[in-house]
């Protein structure tokens, strides 16, 4: 086991540093080294005396701070355009902030993490860990200042640590807290998204933008970097202890959080029952599942990948009234009305036309990570 993880640690290293800038240095051209504690510290303004966790859980991950570069100039361009470079069955992660919507390639995610953008006027951070598999948007503002959010080239639990210019406090992807320096234990508000195909996203939101090709640096949009990672059963890369075997470490699952309670339903059960009723936190939740999406982690070629689906979580009480939902056809179909319903929860025939579902808070992820940060998650059977 140890010499497994040894060869996909040094495997994984290499495809690390194809996604960076490969050139062993930090962002300001100066040589790093890792330090005893397994990352670099040389060169941060970081206040190292406050932390909520053992700076030993932090691990180099190969690339220097922003070697893995964020987009600090998001560049939006039409759909028209991006038809020419995005397949169909692509992810997408759809963001919606007041009337605006943009959906941000994970062709494009795989290779910066982190986009700093602006949308229906709220400041938001785009981010996505491809170790993790995990999608999140944050509202940027804390304690009335805007920050901007680049890759600290360190990991937790094999997730991407983030670090704000402003304070150059560390932030932890999946729990959105920062984990040390200045702004230690606080939490940055999370805010909703989906991850689509391409062709849903055209068809949900045919008035919405798309992030540009046009990032100012040169990568290699559409390919993969981690080729074959995306295994149920493979290891993680960097991951100390023992991952939770109640699942498969890279099983995907549907992570619903209400109340204080967090609630995880895998994908292997949702592609057999595509509406799934679950109660998180005393709140009636259904969850739906949608095949038509490839993985970003699968093949060489991101359009050449399987198709892994995807999945999403709403409120299912309309005006005080729990719907009970199956599928049909291309969307869902509640059983109380017979309205037709999305997948981005609107009814969009029937009775209750042109209402909409309330979100619930939710992403997913590979289960090894979910299960690191959400240790007493309960598992829908």
């Amino acid at each position: 086991m140890k010499r497994r993880r040894l060869i996909a640690a040094l495997a994984l290293s290499a495809l690390l540093a194809a996604a960076c800038d490969g050139s062993g240095r930090d962002e300001a051209g100066r040589e790093f080294e890792i330090d005893e504690v397994g990352f670099v510290t040389s060169g941060w303004k970081t206040d190292f005396s406050k932390h909520s966790v053992p700076l030993s859980e932090f691990a180099s991950g190969g690339p220097p701070r922003d070697g893995i570069p964020p987009i600090d100039q998001p560049r939006p361009t039409s759909q028209t355009e991006a038809d020419e470079w995005i397949s169909d069955r692509e992810p997408v992660l759809a963001v919606e902030v007041g009337r605006e919507v943009r959906a941000y390639p994970l062709q494009i995610m795989v290779w910066h993490e982190i986009v700093n953008d602006t949308l229906g006027g709220r400041p938001i951070a785009v981010t996505y860990c491809p170790l993790c598999n995990s999608s999140l948007v944050f509202d940027r503002r804390v304690r009335r200042r805007t920050l901007t959010f680049g890759t600290t080239g360190n990991l937790r639990n094999s997730d991407l640590v983030m670090w704000d210019r402003q304070t150059e406090s560390w932030w932890q992807q999946l729990s959105a807290e920062a984990v040390v320096g200045e702004l230690t234990g606080t939490r940055l508000r999370v805010l909703p998204s989906q991850t689509l195909s391409w062709a849903d996203f055209r068809r949900l939101h045919p008035q919405g933008d798309v992030l540009s090709r046009d990032t100012g640096v040169e990568r290699d949009y559409g390919s993969n970097p981690y080729a074959g990672y995306d295994q149920p059963d493979s290891d993680p890369f960097l991951f100390e202890g023992e991952t939770d075997d109640r699942l498969p470490p890279k099983e995907r699952v549907l992570a619903v959080f209400a109340k204080r309670e967090t609630v995880i339903v895998p994908f292997s059960r949702l592609s057999r029952q595509p509406a799934l009723e679950v109660e998180a936190g005393g709140v009636p939740v259904v969850a739906l599942y949608k095949r038509g999406v490839v993985s970003a982690l699968d093949a060489p070629s991101i359009e050449g990948s399987r198709d892994v689906g995807t999945a999403v979580a709403f409120d299912r009480r309309v005006d005080g009234r729990a719907l009970s939902f199956e599928p049909r056809g291309d969307g869902f179909v509640d059983s109380e009305t017979g309205t037709r319903w999305d997948v981005a929860g609107r009814a969009v025939e029937g009775e209750l036309a042109g209402e909409r579902l309330a979100p619930v808070r939710h992403d997913q992820q590979f289960w090894f990570a979910l299960a690191a940060f959400v240790p007493g998650a309960r598992i829908e059977r």
